[in-house]
């Protein structure tokens, strides 16, 4: 068995700031922080 050579694909994240969709590279250095900072949680049953 020989093992793949996998490439990785740069990919660019999109997040909601004041209501818009918006790429977060694009964002000010601030809000890139804010983002670094963020918690997602999942709610079963929506």
């Amino acid at each position: 068995m020989s093992a793949q050579k996998c490439e990785r694909q740069k990919c660019e994240v999109y997040s909601r700031v004041v209501g818009y969709l918006s790429p977060v590279h694009r964002w000010n250095k601030g809000k890139q922080s804010e983002f670094q900072d963020r918690k997602t949680f999942n709610v079963l049953g929506k």
